[in-house]
């Protein structure tokens, strides 16, 4: 049977209850979002409140953590009780195109980030909770960036993680909403493998250039590269 949680340095990530537990993907994204000069952040479809958790142990914004599933967000709720950032951290059950419609021109934020569903038109497994946070049917990139768009600041910032192959699809979206890509990092899991995740940061105002670089989680099996660990180190127990 599987651990129902997570434990991190400075919190536990119960996940018992929702579709997608703790995972890489997210613990990347946590990690790499620069939080410098950030007040305000907004996670979308924040799951267990993973990402969440991290970016409020790495800064002292405000954090409200959206998601569309019930049980996700309490157990989202739970864990941002159990953990000593609880106070700054608001879960809100409610779908991201409604949250925008609501809230555009009156909430900004800073900082959005979002581990989004990036599965389009595969085979969908029998469990609709998990599908739901898997698949595209609920919340498609172009929905997420246009809303995103909508609650960011003058210099604002969208952070996203992403199956490497939905570049091609992500780059003309940024382009079509006059957005911009500022920096974008290829994950490769060893270094003889082609890059499996892309992280990348877009604002509404134009960079003086893209930062572009490449992280390689593995040497070898089990053997973590030197720029995973300082990447992580402050989150997992063990490095």
């Amino acid at each position: 049977m599987a651990n129902p949680y997570f434990q991190f340095k400075q919190f536990t990530v119960w996940h018992d209850k929702c579709a997608m537990k703790v995972g890489t993907d997210g613990v990347l994204l946590g990690a790499w979002t620069s939080v410098e000069n950030t007040r305000s952040i907004l996670d979308v479809g924040c799951g267990t409140g993973l990402i969440s958790l991290m970016l409020a142990q790495r800064c002292q914004a405000i954090i409200d953590a959206l998601d569309i599933d019930p049980a996700a967000c309490m157990q989202a709720r739970e864990n941002a009780d159990r953990s000593p950032f609880g106070q700054r951290l608001q879960v809100i059950h409610r779908p991201f195109a409604d949250f925008v419609t609501e809230f555009a021109g009156i909430r900004q934020y800073d900082c959005i980030v979002s581990n989004p569903p990036y599965f389009i038109n595969s085979l969908k497994c029998p469990d609709k909770q998990r599908n739901q946070a898997r698949h595209t049917d609920t919340l498609s990139l172009d929905e997420l960036i246009s809303g995103s768009k909508q609650l960011l600041f003058p210099g604002g910032r969208l952070c996203l993680i992403l199956p490497f192959d939905q570049r091609e699809r992500l780059i003309p979206i940024i382009y079509k909403e006059a957005l911009y890509l500022r920096k974008e990092t290829a994950v490769l899991p060893t270094p003889a493998s082609q890059p499996k995740r892309l992280l990348a940061e877009i604002t509404n105002q134009q960079p003086t250039s893209v930062e572009t670089d490449t992280l390689t989680i593995e040497k070898e099996r089990h053997v973590y590269t030197e720029d995973f660990t300082s990447l992580v180190k402050d989150f997992y127990l063990h490095l």
